[in-house]
């Protein structure tokens, strides 16, 4: 730009400028913002550098604080890591790295539905994975559409098949990993009817929305991800169970272990319920071991 290196060498030792990374300067004095510091890793990573993976999550309000080191995408051409490697920034090369579009003086970031992608193919569990979608499609940040349409975009990815799926179920209503566990694990693994997802219901001037609507039988199914809610949530669970109750529709509530390792049992009393108010299917062993078909 121009500067005279013993001006800068100047600045720097008198602290009026700080050195951030190689070629990256803070100009003023003080502690760094969280911008600050996002700009100088990206300053550092060079041409067509975008903050990505969680860091990008951050930015879009897919998470509410920075979790971890810094994550930079560069393009695959580029090898930024060749260089001096600065600890608390993490560089990926991608072969399609397109920066979701801001003026020059915002910081650039990958797309919502691209930043979704990069985090479910580096997610460890499919409900690590199943949880970034369902966060990014709760939160209005996004939809299964347009992370659709981002995945055709994508030549090469991991668990495409299986991140097609679980868009498919995203765009049907399932919410939540648990919720996803509900469907796959019980309803699905032992043969219940299908239930309508996040079925709309009129309740005096406003609306509720039902888990699992078994509309036929009358029988609601409610998830909750926390073992224990807060005193207002638990009130708000209990009115909203009176008000099913109030329009002849039965609720039945189950958490995390209830979908995962007790799914049999808990399908053995979903069927038993759904025998009593007229379902005439049977339910279907889960596997070898499976306790929920001999249930009456």
């Amino acid at each position: 730009m121009g500067w005279p290196e013993g001006t800068i060498d100047s600045r720097l030792r008198s602290g009026i400028w700080q050195r951030l990374h190689r070629g990256a300067y803070a100009t003023f004095t003080g502690d760094l913002s969280r911008e600050a510091e996002l700009w100088a890793a990206v300053l550092w990573t060079g041409p067509g550098a975008a903050l990505s993976h969680e860091t990008a999550a951050e930015i879009h309000g897919l998470i509410d604080k920075p979790i971890g080191p810094i994550h930079v995408s560069v393009p695959a051409e580029r090898h930024p890591g060749r260089r001096r490697k600065i600890r608390g920034i993490v560089v990926h090369r991608s072969r399609c790295l397109v920066p979701e579009w801001q003026p020059p003086w915002r910081l650039p970031r990958t797309t919502v539905e691209d930043t979704v992608l990069d985090l479910v193919c580096k997610a460890r569990t499919f409900d690590d994975a199943y949880g970034w979608i369902s966060r990014a499609v709760g939160r209005r940040l996004t939809s299964p559409q347009s992370l659709s349409t981002a995945l055709a975009r994508r030549s090469r990815i991991r668990r495409r098949t299986w991140i097609t799926a679980a868009l498919q179920d995203a765009a049907d209503g399932v919410h939540s990993p648990l919720e996803r566990n509900y469907v796959y694990g019980v309803e699905r693994a032992h043969g219940l009817p299908t239930a309508r997802r996040q079925a709309k219901r009129r309740h005096g001037s406003g609306a509720r929305y039902l888990d699992n609507l078994y509309e036929d039988y009358s029988l609601c199914v409610e998830l909750d991800g926390f073992a224990a809610h807060p005193a207002e949530g638990r009130w708000h669970d209990t009115h909203r169970d009176n008000a099913n109750r109030l329009q002849g529709v039965e609720t039945l509530r189950y958490g995390w272990p209830d979908a995962t390792e007790n799914r049999c049992r808990t399908a053995a009393e979903i069927g038993s319920v759904l025998r009593r108010r007229g379902w005439k299917g049977t339910l279907r062993p889960c596997g070898p071991g499976c306790t929920a078909a001999g249930a009456r």
